[in-house]
């Protein structure tokens, strides 16, 4: 696989593993501030007589990002074979920030609907690249804490999208939010110009073909897991994506301010940032997939506080802090199961498989959810992601059940890699 970075590469130095994941988690970052601020942006959106969107419209605009990021997950695997990981990651950031300046201009919804589809084919390419990238210069030990790291961007993100949204649209209208991100995508872009990367030796040098990598993830020593973890990302990401797109609107709608719906927005993803540090040590210490099922287990909890309608602000941010710190550590845990469980020429091609299965959960998220808020406002709304979030708790806990089996199997943890020899394998991943 091309591992140069964009550009000629010949008198620049590698970046440290260090340095690697932090551009990889500002990258990361700007993805979820372009995923996050159309939740941010919907109330004035439905607000704006020139667009004549409503709220299940709005719903579908909101998951056709997902959709887009769908499709460049699927790409990403080829292309970072013939370009480099690197390389496509600084395309792909290109791709959206050129998405989120044709949604500042916008004139329509359907405009709008086709710059977001843009937005989600780089964001979903961008994404895979960044984690595994991320991933493949984590220390021994280090997987939760770093896919934590990286993966926390998107909250960071999103909070920086909710400030931007509390101090820019209510002088500068819907736009301002767009054109802000756009500006500060093309920063990052220029960093990650300027840098060359160079992939671990064991990454690099793979016998295994894009085929065959794939097929090695459902031998019998991972292929529960595996499954557990795609269809736990799936729901998990309907309902955290479908929050984000929600949450600000549903608010509003429960008596809440717009300043006030904003503000709980900041809470979501706040509660996001901060809540990651302590759920990745704590997945280094007793293992992500058991810490998953706590997470889980904290989003069905604040769902279920919102579902008793609170008038207090005070138990409106309890309930949605817990549903911060649940629906994304949840995520990034299962990311981390998943690739502690097989070696690491496979951790791009299952962290691609994870992504895959989170993109369909988040383009269902906001389309789904727009359906119920405009069937039975927010009440339908937090049961129907309740409900979802139930069906995530069932999932972890089949994860933890497989991974026990697989540890069986294999006789350790964190092999992953029951049917590959060793030239395929080249090192077991560790626990």
């Amino acid at each position: 696989m091309t591992t140069s970075a964009p550009g000629a590469t010949g008198t620049r130095s590698p970046l440290s593993s260090t340095a690697v994941v932090a551009l990889c988690m500002f990258v990361v970052v700007m993805e979820g501030y372009n995923l996050i601020t159309f939740g941010i942006t919907v109330p004035l959106l439905l607000d704006d007589p020139a667009l004549g969107l409503d709220p299940a419209t709005a719903g579908l605009i909101g998951g056709v990002v997902y959709a887009g990021g769908l499709v460049g997950i699927l790409v990403s695997g080829p292309l970072a074979d013939r370009w480099g990981r690197h390389r496509l990651m600084s395309v792909a950031v290109g791709v959206f920030a050129v998405g989120a300046v044709l949604v500042a201009l916008a004139p329509n919804a359907t405009v709008i609907g086709l710059a977001r589809v843009l937005t989600g084919i780089g964001i979903g390419a961008a994404f895979t690249s960044a984690m595994t990238l991320a991933r493949n210069h984590a220390a021994v030990n280090r997987a939760s804490l770093v896919i934590t790291l990286t993966t926390a961007g998107v909250p960071v993100g999103g909070v920086l999208a909710s400030l931007f949204g509390i101090f820019l649209m209510p002088h500068w209208g819907w736009r301002s939010n767009y054109w802000a991100g756009a500006v500060l995508t093309l920063v990052i872009l220029a960093v990650s110009l300027a840098c060359h990367i160079r992939e671990p030796e064991e990454v690099r040098n793979t016998t295994l073909s894009p085929s065959r990598r794939l097929t090695s993830l459902f031998a019998p020593s991972t292929r529960v897991v595996v499954i557990f973890v795609a269809l736990a990302s799936v729901v998990n990401l309907v309902t955290w994506l479908g929050l984000n797109a929600w949450l600000a609107e549903a608010m509003r709608s429960s008596g809440f301010s717009l300043t006030q719906a904003l503000t709980l927005t900041f809470v979501l993803t706040g509660a996001a940032v901060v809540g990651s540090w302590f759920t990745a040590t704590a997945g280094d210490r007793v293992g992500p997939a058991r810490v998953a099922v706590v997470c889980a287990a904290l989003t069905l909890a604040g769902l279920l506080g919102l579902l008793t309608e609170p008038a207090s602000l005070v138990l409106a941010v309890i309930f949605v802090g817990l549903m911060g710190i649940g629906g994304h550590s949840t995520q990034n845990l299962i990311s981390a199961a998943a690739t502690n469980q097989v070696a690491p020429p496979l951790r791009g091609t299952v962290i691609a498989i994870t992504n895959a299965m989170a993109y369909v959960g988040s383009f269902l998220g906001p389309v789904v959810g727009g359906r119920a808020f405009a069937a039975g406002g927010s009440p339908s709304l937090f049961a129907l992601y309740a409900g979802c979030a139930a069906v995530c708790l069932a999932m972890t806990v089949g994860i933890v059940a497989g991974g026990r089996r697989t540890s069986r199997g294999t006789g350790h943890r964190g092999s992953g890699a029951g049917s590959l020899g060793p030239d395929d394998a080249r090192i077991p991943d560790p626990a």
